[in-house]
């Protein structure tokens, strides 16, 4: 039984973490890594140097939608494809994130997480919000 009183405000707290989230993965390739570091680590794995500034774009402006509740559910699964692409480059490093190269667990959750606020919708205090077409009219908040 899902308490409707209580539920948007818990989808609240998961959407400031969803977001937070998601901006603190930007911001560690924007800071920690640099842009250029992240753009040769893309072109270690095959990949077009040139993904980097737009998948950090991607995460910052994800996340601080996300955590504003503009559209949040549709950001989130707009962001799935980015974290499919880090969890898929961190496949055969194991399943724990603190192994060396990093593992699969952070990425799959941020998956998980994204999804599930999808499913639900924005929650309290989101500044814009719009249903799904094939959902209805949102909960109350």
């Amino acid at each position: 039984m899902i308490d409707t009183h209580s539920a948007p405000y818990g989808v609240f707290v998961l959407r400031l973490a969803l977001g937070a989230m998601w901006i603190s993965h930007a911001l560690l390739k924007y800071i920690m890594f640099t842009i250029p570091g992240f753009a040769g680590y893309l072109s270690s794995l095959g990949l077009p140097a040139a993904l980097a500034g737009p998948v950090i774009y991607a995460e910052l402006i994800g996340g601080v939608l996300i955590v504003a509740g503009i559209y949040a559910r549709h950001v989130a699964l707009l962001m799935i494809p980015v974290m499919v692409g880090a969890m898929s480059a961190h496949l055969g490093n194991g399943w724990l994130f603190s192994a060396a190269g990093g593992g699969w667990e952070y990425p799959g959750f941020l998956i998980a997480a994204s999804f599930a606020l999808w499913l639900l919708g924005d929650g309290a205090f989101a500044l814009r919000s719009r249903p799904l077409f094939f959902v209805g009219r949102p909960a109350a908040a």
